[in-house]
């Protein structure tokens, strides 16, 4: 049997991907809320626990084919001239397709309504400023680990980036678009209000230019390609 072409592994690899990360902040977010109800500090290290958890397993199973599971990421990857426009185009489709998926599947599996409008308002100065922070410490820790050859250290630099910045960035890191997004449609723990979702995704915008700055700054001539699939 002839195997698929290595794009539509990518694309299967970023949905899938993209959908279990979803569900793991989403639906670890529910289940904190309910377990721990009186105690948010407590909520917030479980949902960032098993966030980081759910990484490290995610990004070492899919790697081989690929593991970006965030459409800043891939654009980073494109401007480095790693992927090709249309490649590119079709991982973020995957991604955002992926993550609205998991935000669904984590409603359901907690009993919840398929999809939920959120209602928490995260705006401010402090929390857009914590999703620039977020995301630009994300995005060098990646490349920082790939452009340094260490590509088998990246699923434990991100995840424990990760459940660091849950609790060092006012905005709990988001540093995603494509789960910023997702997190709309979940009016739980993780939610975020549509209204609040635009500059949250500007910030990380900013946060990516930065870190591409910077990436090219401190690591100017990869020790090997960098990219976030061996295959």
């Amino acid at each position: 049997m002839t195997p698929p072409p290595r794009l539509v592994r990518r694309i299967g690899a970023e949905f899938v991907g993209t959908a279990f990360l979803v569900m793991a902040v989403v639906g670890s977010g529910i289940a904190a809320a309910r377990l721990s109800p009186q105690d948010v500090g407590l909520q917030l290290l479980e949902n960032s626990l098993v966030t980081g958890a759910a990484l490290v397993a995610l990004i070492l199973a899919l790697q081989p084919v690929s593991a970006a599971f965030n459409p800043l990421v891939t654009l980073v990857e494109r401007l480095l001239g790693l992927l090709e426009t249309r490649d590119a185009a079709a991982l973020v489709a995957a991604q955002f397709v992926g993550g609205a998926l998991g935000a669904v599947l984590a409603n359901l599996m907690f009993g919840l309504g398929a999809v939920s409008i959120a209602a928490t308002d995260r705006s401010g100065g402090g929390l857009w400023l914590g999703e620039v922070i977020a995301t630009l410490g994300l995005v060098v820790v990646i490349f920082g680990s790939l452009r340094t050859g260490r590509t088998n250290t990246v699923a434990y630099a991100v995840a424990g980036y990760i459940t660091a910045a849950y609790w060092f960035t006012s905005s709990t890191s988001f540093a995603n678009p494509a789960v910023t997004v997702a997190r709309m449609f979940s009016d739980t723990f993780a939610g975020i209000a549509p209204s609040s979702v635009p500059m949250f995704i500007a910030m990380q915008l900013v946060g990516g230019t930065l870190a591409l700055a910077l990436i090219w700054l401190l690591f100017p001539t990869p020790a090997q390609q960098p990219q976030l699939a061996d295959a």
